[in-house]
């Protein structure tokens, strides 16, 4: 990981960057099902899983957010913040054995109704499986230091 102050007049909206791939395993089921709770068949029961219509079992929705966006930090930016998601959704099931990567795209920047010395950037986060697809989608919002306050 590397520090780097990027202000808010200094991100360009459409820039896009990729972030490398991370398979899925069985030991992330696991490991996500007692970090939550959510130990539900459709995710740790295998023989359950076969009656369902990919015929395996289906990863928790949040870790597949986790794990996507735990995959876009690579820079520590000290003037940027994070102010939450909004638009989350699962797209598509990620199974044991798949690889996603995700892609970050800045989708907007804003002024910060709350804080002049202040703008919202808005990366959109989109992760994909090896096939592709995008398996979910979500927006960013970061609260960004103005360069010239």
């Amino acid at each position: 990981m590397i520090e780097q102050s990027i202000h808010f007049e200094e991100y360009d909206l459409g820039h896009v960057r990729q972030t490398t791939g991370r398979t899925i395993t069985e030991t992330d089921f696991v490991v996500h099902a007692g970090h939550t709770g959510d130990f539900f068949p459709h995710h740790l029961d295998a023989e359950f899983a076969k009656t369902l219509p990919g015929g395996q079992r289906i990863a928790h929705g949040t870790m597949i957010f986790s794990i996507g966006i735990g995959l876009t930090a690579s820079v520590i930016n000290p003037v940027a913040f994070s102010y939450g998601y909004d638009r989350l959704r699962f797209v598509r099931p990620v199974h044991i054995g798949d690889t996603i990567r995700t892609r970050v795209t800045i989708a907007a920047k804003e002024d910060d109704p709350k804080r002049t010395d202040m703008g919202r950037v808005i990366e959109r986060c989109e992760v994909f499986n090896q096939r592709n697809e995008v398996v979910l989608a979500a927006d960013h919002i970061l609260l960004v230091e103005r360069k010239s306050k």
